[in-house]
This record gives structure tokens, sequence and C-alpha cells, in this order.
């Protein structure tokens, strides 16, 4: 089977444009793309901005290889003339944006892309790829982490998606402030920690549920954790304090009334002597499920499913719409998706005590902005070279930043208005 360069990322109409701007001499025209979301996904009051960090790698050796060509050849999508462009394709214009773990609103201008029509027109595809998968995590992710309220999160989705946007999943869950991940690639990519425990079928493996805990405790010590409700969870305590003694890390509850269970089995482990050993409970946790145990004795959670498929919004539904030829505002005016033309700049103000009170957002100029007003764009590659980013955990910690400076309200898990007001200011 052959295996194909991410630059096959491109879909067919991207390069249906190409072709038809290199034969009518438009090519080359001086373009500005922006990529935004005209509105949050529902419910939402934020979203946030993940997947920079990925996707400038990407860009940065995105190219079309001999096999790409050939197959591009072979199945007559490309004429000769586009298939020698795209052998010789090099991105060489300007990509701005919001940092990554910054927050974003409806019309926000996410990133900014710059540079000739081909050349900003055939990443359209890749590029709203990382930007609406991993922001889509994050943002649902965020709201977990609000809502666990200082507890921590591990992020155990990768057996509910695909192996690649597992890896992705995980970065993203960690940006938004998860503390660990069961997946071990993205551990040895990204820096992640990681952690996991055995499942039920450890315990079915052995003759009974007291020799499987002794076989987990032999090979990795008591600073471990033990799932104890594979028959009994009552009897699963017992049995894990009798092998592993009153010492024990944690247990893991993965089934049943999760509220319940956790009063229960914080009252019997410290009936036993465990009063320092944790309780983690996973199964289907999102951020309501998270939230409707704050006031139980649960210490840490494990979300899957919910976090890897943004929590009932898989995307963040982010766009790619050209704004801007020859420095000429242009404009889309289909209904319901109007765009303002124009390349825009954004700031987000705030009051002396660090509280966000709005974004103003301007087409073809600066906005002004005061001392408590933050410029929200950042270069991320200028003439086709990448610029440095800041690390995975400068991210994390920025957006942990935006988060405490947003409103309370903007906080809420109910459904609502963005958590600030965006004005857009277009072009004169």
């Amino acid at each position: 089977m052959n295996t194909y360069a991410p630059a096959l990322m491109t879909d067919q109409y991207e390069l249906t444009m190409v072709s038809a701007a290199l034969k009518d001499g438009t090519a080359d025209r001086q373009c500005v793309f922006e990529v935004f979301a005209r509105r949050l996904s529902s419910g939402r009051r934020y979203g946030v901005v993940a997947g920079p960090g990925r996707l400038v790698e990407l860009i940065r050796d995105f190219r079309f290889g001999s096999a790409e060509i050939e197959f591009l050849r072979g199945a007559g999508i490309v004429d000769e003339t586009t298939a020698t462009w795209l052998a010789g394709y090099r991105f060489t214009g300007d990509i701005d944006g919001y940092a990554e773990g910054e927050l974003f609103f409806p019309g926000s201008p996410i990133m900014t892309v710059t540079g000739t029509f081909a050349e900003c027109v055939v990443l359209e595809t890749l590029i709203l790829s990382v930007l609406n998968h991993d922001s889509a995590i994050a943002s649902a992710a965020a709201r977990m982490v609000t809502a666990a309220r200082g507890r921590p999160i591990i992020e155990m989705g990768s057996r509910r998606t695909h192996e690649d946007s597992a890896i992705a999943a995980a970065r993203a869950a960690y940006l938004a402030g998860f503390a660990s991940t069961s997946n071990l690639a993205a551990g040895a990519r990204y820096g992640i920690p990681t952690t996991g425990t055995s499942a039920h079928a450890f315990t079915l493996l052995h003759d009974d549920e007291p020799a499987a805990f002794a076989s987990q405790v032999a090979a990795l010590g008591k600073n471990t954790t033990l799932l104890v409700d594979t028959y009994d969870i009552g009897q699963g305590i017992r049995n894990a304090i009798a092998v592993a003694g009153p010492d024990l890390r944690a247990v893991r509850i993965d089934s049943g009334d999760l509220s319940v269970l956790a009063q229960h089995s914080r009252e019997l482990l410290d009936s036993l002597g465990a009063t320092e050993t944790k309780i983690v409970v996973s199964g289907d946790m999102d951020e309501y499920a998270i939230a409707t145990l704050a006031a139980e004795p649960v210490d840490m959670y494990g979300a899957g499913t919910a976090v890897v498929t943004g929590s009932g919004a898989p995307t963040a539904g982010l766009v790619y719409k050209l704004v801007e030829v020859e420095g000429r505002p242009v404009v889309k005016r289909s209904e319901n998706k109007a765009t303002v033309g124009g390349r825009k700049t954004a700031v987000r103000r705030h009051k002396p005590t660090g509280t966000a009170t709005e974004e103003i957002i301007v087409s073809q100029g600066v906005p002004d902005h005061a001392a408590n007003d933050r410029l929200l764009q950042r270069a991320f590659v200028a003439a086709g070279e990448v610029v440095a980013t800041p690390t995975l955990e400068e991210s994390r910690e920025h957006l942990r930043q935006c988060l405490i400076s947003i409103p309370w309200e903007g906080l809420k898990l109910s459904a609502g208005d963005p958590a600030i007001p965006v004005t857009i200011v277009p072009t004169s």
C-alpha cells in the first residue's frame, strides 16, 4: 500500500482552483485569508484556540513529493502546469494569529494567512482540519477543568477516536489543563505526563480479585491504582486494602451511581485505615457529570469519549475565507454566511483589575489600545520561515490566565451570551 505525504490533505477543489488560477494568471495575486468562527458551539460562552503549535510544523514540511504528483497526474486531477507548480511548492508567505491557549469568540480573527492566492488556498483543508479538531477538544476540556475545581483529570479517550486524532486530542486536553494522559505516544511526542491502571480484563484473567490485585501490586508497588468495581465495589475495596495495605495510592470506580459510590467508598476506606487512599472515578465523564460530583469525596477524574469528541461539539466551526486581494477588501454576501472584508486586527480590553471587558476587531487598521488592553495576534510564520513559538507548558499557562481574566459568568456551563462582547469595526 502506498503511503502519501501530508500534502494530500489538500482537497481536490483546492487544486481545481489552483489549476484555473495558474491558467488565467490570478494565482500570484497577493491575498489575505482568515480563520474565524461565525458562532460558538451550542451552549458555549467561549472557545479555546488550540493547534497552532502543531500546524506551523506541518506547514513548514508541506511538500508534494514524486508519489503525490504521480497520483494526481494519473488520476487526471491536475495538468502538467499544475503538477510542475506543486512539485516546487513551498509556502513563502506570513501566518499570524491568536496564541495557542487564547480564548476566541464569534468573529475573532484566529489566524491570518498572507501570500499568493495559490500558495494560501492549497493550505485550507490542512489548516481547518488541525484548528477545528484541536480547538474543539481544548474548548470542551477547558470546561471540564473548570467543573473539576482543581481536582486533576486524566485524558483517557484514545480508544474512542482515530489513532492520530488520539495523540492530538491528548495534547489539546493537556493544553486545557488536564493533568495527564493514558496515551503513551502523546507522552513521548509532547512530554505530557502519563498515567494508567489495569482494566477489568486483568481482574477477570486471574482466579479471583485478590490474586489480580496482588499481581499488580507486586509489579508496580503500592503507588498504583486498583480497579475495584469488577464484581462488588465494597468487597473490591476490602480486597484492595487487604492486599496493598492502607497506604495504597488509589482505587478507581468505573461504573454505577458515582455520587453515592464515592461517599460509601470514602467511608469504607477511612474505616479500613486507608485515609490517604485516593478515589478516582471514570466512565462517561463530561463537564456536567464532573460538576455533579463537586461536593463528593472524589480526588481525580478520568475522561474519555466526551473529551476526544468535543463533548458534543466535535468541531469548533471554524472557516477559512478570503478577505483581501491586492490590498482590496473582498466580501462574501451569501445569506447567513456574509463576511467582513479586509485584514483584521484585534485587541482585548481589560479593567485595571485584569478582568476582560470587550474584544475589538478592526478591518484594515489597528484598534486604539490602552495600558490594560492586549493585542491578540502574533507572528507564527514570516516569509515562509517559522517564528519561535511558545512551549506547550507556556500555552497551558496562557490559557489558565485567560480563563481567570473573563467574568465569572463566562465560566458557567449553562447556555448564554459569549463571555465578553465582540465589536467588529469594518473598513471605511
